[in-house]
């Protein structure tokens, strides 16, 4: 079994933890971009591209710069972790742990940045704070997407809907992975609710949290993903929640 195949079939599995508490993550990112930098994603790349269409257009009071540095610093990231992966190899705790830690460094300069700067969407300093958010996440997408774990992409739930929605029972599928897709919708629901509700409070809080969260996930899964890698390797460890298995026990 790869590794893809392991997360995808045991809801418990530590890289399966890590990538739904990163979606989570990713909904509290994307609500103070939108909410408090001016209407623009940092890791939703695809409404920002509809998002720049409408501000040229003119329509909606939409912002054209931000989008733009939004995607050209995404890109650069995903450059970065490109270079990163193919520096440390087959070396995935490492690799993954690094993403997850310059994640997390961005993160939190973003915070310092807007706790002592003045933000306002358009200013100088929402601009760099929106290219530190969307550099960070263009980072973890590279990482993420050499992992290739179904549904688990952390920023994208269009596909994870679709097949979500095309292989339910009611539409005549078998149910599989409805267990697993569901998660990530949801921890995207919660995290872009929880970002929404710490942005009373300011800026500060919901990005030093997401800050956190990337380097918890940093320390946290390189030894949990190495002794999981131990006990499937001799077929050892607690009993896997599979789908299938969760779909069984709901019934």
């Amino acid at each position: 079994m790869t590794l893809a195949e392991q997360a995808a079939a045991n809801l418990r599995h530590p890289l399966t933890l890590a990538l739904l508490a990163l979606t989570f993550s990713t909904g509290t990112v994307d609500a103070v971009s939108y909410l408090g930098l001016g209407h623009v994603f940092t890791a939703n790349m695809t409404g920002n591209v509809v998002l720049l269409a409408f501000g040229i257009a003119g329509a909606g009071h939409l912002p054209v710069l931000a989008p733009i540095v939004s995607m050209v610093t995404f890109a650069l990231g995903v450059g970065a972790g490109g270079v990163l992966g193919r520096r440390l190899g087959q070396r995935h705790p490492a690799d993954f742990a690094v993403a997850l830690a310059l994640e997390g460094a961005m993160l939190t300069a973003a915070a310092i940045l807007v706790a002592v700067a003045t933000i306002h969407p358009g200013s100088a300093p929402a601009d760099v704070t929106i290219a530190l958010m969307a550099t960070a996440m263009g980072i973890r997408n590279a990482t993420v997407r050499r992992l290739a774990v179904p549904d688990l992409t952390t920023t994208v739930l269009t596909m994870t809907l679709t097949g979500l929605a095309a292989d339910s029972k009611l539409a005549g599928g078998t149910g599989k992975g409805t267990v697993r897709r569901s998660m990530a919708i949801l921890s995207m629901l919660v995290g872009a609710l929880c970002g929404a509700l710490m942005l009373r409070t300011g800026l500060v809080l919901p990005l030093a949290f997401a800050a956190g969260l990337a380097l918890v996930a940093c320390l946290a899964y390189p030894p949990a993903g190495r002794a999981a890698s131990k006990s499937e390797a001799s077929g050892a460890g607690s009993p896997k929640v599979t789908d299938d298995a969760a779909l069984r026990a709901g019934a």
